[in-house]
């Protein structure tokens, strides 16, 4: 559980979608996808409060009726473009608590990352991501990264590498 500290920023998406993400009465069921190619992730930095600007894995939450692995697929065509082909089960998941200056919880999400190799369509930014990179596990340190990023990025680079057979 990773409970960063919150700033004074911008609530919700100007469109409207982020009302009921706001002070939640229950958790949030997310998801999220590290696309692996050529020992690089695919990484976006977020257009949308909370955490504007941070770099994390293309993701969202997950519409009614949608498997864990079909919600990481579409959330990446919506946010970045790319195509992609998960590789097993989902990975260890992340829960995030964003409280606000009186304890508040402001943001409860259980994000269901899943590991994934790149197979087409060169990502490029859309409206819920402020840009995208590749980038080796070795350069996210230097980053300002989502919680729990590192950890997750570590699974699923084991994970691609030993369904690659090179593990």
């Amino acid at each position: 559980m990773t409970e960063p500290p919150q700033g004074n920023g911008p609530e919700d998406r100007a469109d409207g979608q982020a009302e009921g993400r706001l002070f939640p009465s229950r958790p949030l069921i997310g998801v999220s996808v590290a696309v692996i190619r050529d020992g690089r992730v695919l990484l976006a930095a977020r257009a949308n409060e909370p955490m504007r600007g941070v770099w994390t894995l293309p993701g969202g939450l997950v519409e009614a009726g949608e498997a864990l692995a079909e919600a990481a697929l579409r959330e990446l065509r919506e946010e970045v473009g790319s195509v992609a082909e998960v590789v097993g089960p989902s990975l260890t998941p992340t829960e995030i608590i964003l409280r606000d200056t009186g304890g508040r919880i402001r943001h409860h999400y259980v994000i269901h990352p899943h590991a994934a190799r790149w197979r087409d369509i060169e990502p490029a930014p859309g409206p819920e991501a402020l840009a995208v990179r590749w980038a080796r596990l070795e350069e996210v340190a230097a980053l300002q990264t989502t919680p729990g990023l590192i950890d997750t990025l570590r699974e699923a680079f084991s994970r691609v590498s030993a369904a690659d057979g090179s593990a």
